[in-house]
């Protein structure tokens, strides 16, 4: 197998252990809403699932596993995409924080911080930033 080859395999796998995270936080109240559907559409493209692992995706998400990565700002983006999920009906709730708390400690943030991070990436949400805006608040939200 050429080098290339291994380095797309596991880019894949990432992107899908992303997007299966992303589909649990949008099936946790038992409904996949119109917001919701829309928004993983997109986010399906723009990791390049394909319509079949979308599809297989969506029947099992619990099959790939949370790979968090290494860097900070890739950790950063990743949880601006599951806030995004989880405030998608605009609607905020115990649930909905306890869930981004869960995806949070996978993707690697600190327990003593995280309660702190979900508060502030859901703030974030609220007052509809982009990806950039919101990575950017939240490296500096200490200072």
């Amino acid at each position: 197998m050429p080098f290339s080859d291994l380095f797309d395999s596991e880019f894949k796998s990432r992107n899908k252990g992303h997007f299966s995270a992303i589909v649990r936080v949008a099936i946790a109240d038992g409904d996949l809403s119109p917001e919701e559907k829309n928004f993983l559409d997109k986010l399906a493209v723009k990791l390049e699932i394909s319509p079949d692992e979308y599809e297989e995706i969506l029947d099992n998400p619990l099959k790939y596993p949370v790979n968090p990565p290494s860097l900070y700002l890739q950790r950063l983006e990743r949880l601006y995409d599951l806030s995004r999920m989880v405030y998608v009906d605009q609607v905020l709730g115990p649930k909905q924080k306890e869930i981004l708390s869960k995806f949070a400690l996978a993707l690697g943030f600190t327990p003593a911080n995280v309660s702190l991070i979900v508060e502030k990436a859901l703030s974030l949400l609220i007052l509809h930033v982009d990806q950039d805006t919101f990575i950017y608040e939240m490296q500096h939200m200490n200072k």
